[in-house]
């Protein structure tokens, strides 16, 4: 498995694996990609961990609708590609964080 941490109001967009750009088409069904119930508070923000399969390489996040029409809220308006992670980063991450929370099953 791969990983990667996501800010509170962003979404994950297009999804890269090895052939290029994720076809549904292809592979029969959408990349496994799931938030875990983990969290840490960065600098103020509180980035969610994400799961994704090997087979991912890259995913894209951007803005979630309500967050580019929230005033108040200070986001980018452009997409930035991620790049995933090792379990033994995830951890590294954890364990240098200040706050680390967890969420019960939704």
């Amino acid at each position: 498995m791969k990983y990667f941490f996501l800010s509170d109001g962003w979404t994950v967009g297009r999804v890269w694996e090895s052939a290029g750009l994720w076809s549904e088409v292809a592979w029969r069904r959408k990349p496994d990609i799931k938030k875990m119930n983990v969290s840490i508070l960065e600098q103020g923000e509180k980035l969610w961990l994400y799961r994704v399969e090997e087979a991912v390489l890259m995913v894209e996040v951007r803005p979630t609708e309500s967050a580019e029409l929230n005033p108040g809220a200070q986001v980018i308006g452009q997409v930035v590609l991620k790049r995933l992670i090792t379990a033994e980063q995830v951890l590294e991450w954890l364990s240098t964080s200040s706050s680390v929370c967890t969420q019960g099953d939704d």
